[in-house]
């Protein structure tokens, strides 16, 4: 998000931005080795999530599990540690995979207006509709982190260009579609899980972000409501 000024080569990678879930991470236990050997607050989850045996206590192959987890997802420390940030993201695609097909079960996006982008904060999920139909997704989002939140409320893209580049983060934006401001849809290349959030734009993996291209138009709504976990 931000001021932006254009440039003729599309990148694809974007270090400065990361994403959802601004929850508090449980101090781990100070360890020499790379690898903990404590059990965390929410060892039995974490191993439940993870295939992995529940009997809550911490061995070398949980923590080699957790600690590929949280490298994955940009979760740190990587230290395998079962702490609050792990939970928080395991949680989260637990409660974005029981969505289904009906991401507007709840009734919340207008989508009686025709074409339109939702975006649920709270659940870190999108998804575009035309009239009923559900037209893609819903996939999975990452929103605007504490004291960058992103704006709720009915909106419409009134700016798209495919190479844009933030002057304010100096990092590029592909397929950028602007709703509000300096909030946008665009791609970056870090996990949608990877905490603790954007700076406001709505980030999307780059298919996922070229999808939304293809679909949107300027002058279609975009409807944002929820709020996210952390913020």
């Amino acid at each position: 998000m931000g001021n932006i000024r254009r440039r003729g080569v599309v990148a694809l990678g974007i270090t400065g931005l990361v994403t959802p879930l601004t929850l508090a991470l449980t101090t781990a236990p100070a360890q020499a080795a790379s690898c903990t050997t404590q059990a965390g607050p929410y060892q039995k989850q974490v191993e439940k999530f993870l295939g992995r045996p529940v009997d809550g206590r911490q061995s070398s192959a949980d923590c080699r599990a957790i600690q590929a987890f949280q490298n994955k997802h940009g979760i740190t420390p990587a230290i395998g540690y079962a702490g609050s940030v792990t939970w928080g993201v395991m949680d989260l695609m637990n409660k974005q995979k029981a969505v289904g097909s009906n991401p507007d079960r709840d009734g919340k996006c207008p989508v009686n207006k025709g074409r339109i982008a939702c975006v649920n904060l709270t659940l870190q999920l999108s998804w575009v509709q035309d009239g009923n139909r559900l037209v893609y997704g819903p996939v999975p989002v990452r929103t605007g982190r504490k004291g960058f939140v992103t704006r709720t409320g009915l909106k419409k893209i009134y700016w798209r260009d495919l190479h844009h580049v933030s002057t304010v983060y100096n990092v590029p934006m592909p397929y950028s579609q602007f709703f509000d401001g300096g909030q946008a849809f665009h791609s970056v290349n870090l996990s949608m899980w990877n905490p603790p959030g954007s700076h406001g734009c709505v980030n999307m993996t780059p298919a996922t972000a070229a999808k939304y291209w293809s679909l949107l138009r300027t002058g279609d709504d975009v409807f944002v409501y929820g709020r996210k976990p952390g913020t």
